[in-house]
């Protein structure tokens, strides 16, 4: 199933992330401890789609991130994006927990775990069975199960035909703010909300006429659909504290500007600046501040890998330029 971003540090921001799933035995429709709610609400199919908006990059799920020996670089821009292969689901196991945008996953919700599209950031999937489609708000990341490429939420795997079957052949088209008229216009209409009878009045005073019934009157009533969940994406702000990555250090203001050019030429995985601080006689080139250890030794080994480099995790401290 899905799982959280930054190697365990996003991994235990989302529940997914954690430790995959086995699947039902002999080869069941979810996973075995996973599933669907212990009550569907008869208005699943009514649950309007995700409408994408302009939203801020998330400041930290969207780094390079490493699951099960795998390293992943998320997307940060506005490119683009289409691929297809098979949608799972995720259910009432991680129905209320937080997601890698550190908002509270919600069954009911129409989003989605994506291993590389940016969070938060929105996607059309079709159904390539029968054409249905949905658009979900990608808040995020996962699957990491072989050959998924995108984990749906409860309402959308119901509302794209595979929650019963557990998964299916989609495509996934990233679509953005500036689609969502198109998309609204090509939507098909919401399924029809039965007819509710409303009790028959009292008879009127006086015997009814002989050979007639009572009239009975029968109004329609359309049920108000869903509204759609409110969700804000935390843009989480520089902290003075946590951990930096020093990846040199110079007497020279000069030659830390240089060296901090260079490197960043050479790591065009990598979405964040790098910064020049001074502290004294030294001016050091660093990145950060990330919040937990592992955060930071995950990028510092992506790094490693790619440089030669071995950067030097240390604690924040004033700094000035």
């Amino acid at each position: 199933m899905r799982g959280p971003a930054l190697v365990l540090v996003l991994l235990l921001a989302a529940a997914c992330g954690s430790t995959p799933p086995k699947p039902a035995p002999g080869g069941g429709k979810y996973y075995a401890d996973d599933g669907p709610p212990e009550r569907v609400p008869d208005d699943v199919a009514a649950i309007p789609d995700a409408v994408p908006r302009d939203e801020p990059y998330h400041r930290y799920a969207n780094r390079p991130y490493t699951v099960f020996g795998r390293t992943y670089v998320p997307l940060v821009n506005d490119d683009a994006y289409r691929e297809r292969g098979l949608a799972s689901w995720y259910g009432r196991k991680f129905h209320g927990q937080k997601t890698s945008s550190g908002e509270v996953y919600d069954m009911f919700a129409m989003t989605a775990a994506h291993k590389t599209l940016p969070i938060p950031s929105y996607a059309k999937v079709t159904n390539l069975k029968d054409g249905r489609s949905v658009v979900v708000r990608v808040n995020d990341r996962g699957p990491f199960h072989e050959g998924r490429v995108i984990d749906l939420s409860y309402a959308a795997a119901a509302k794209l035909g595979i929650a019963g079957p557990g998964s299916g052949p989609v495509e996934v088209e990233r679509v953005f703010a500036r689609d969502a008229m198109r998309l609204a216009s090509s939507a098909p209409p919401s399924a029809p909300v039965p007819a509710a009878p409303l009790p028959a009045p009292a008879p009127p005073p006086g015997p009814a006429p002989a050979g007639t019934a009572p009239p009975v009157v029968t109004a329609l009533v359309q049920a108000p659909l869903p509204k759609p969940a409110t969700v804000e994406t935390p843009v989480v702000d520089r902290e003075p504290g946590g951990l930096y990555l020093q990846l040199g250090a110079f007497s020279s203001a000069e030659n830390a500007v240089a060296f901090r050019d260079r490197v960043a030429g050479e790591l065009p995985w990598l979405h964040e600046p790098i910064e020049v601080a001074g502290a004294g006689a030294l001016h050091r080139v660093r990145l950060g501040p990330y919040r937990t250890r592992e955060e930071a030794e995950a990028i510092a080994d992506k790094i490693r890998r790619t440089l030669d480099l071995a950067p030097l995790i240390t604690p924040a401290r004033p700094a000035t330029r």
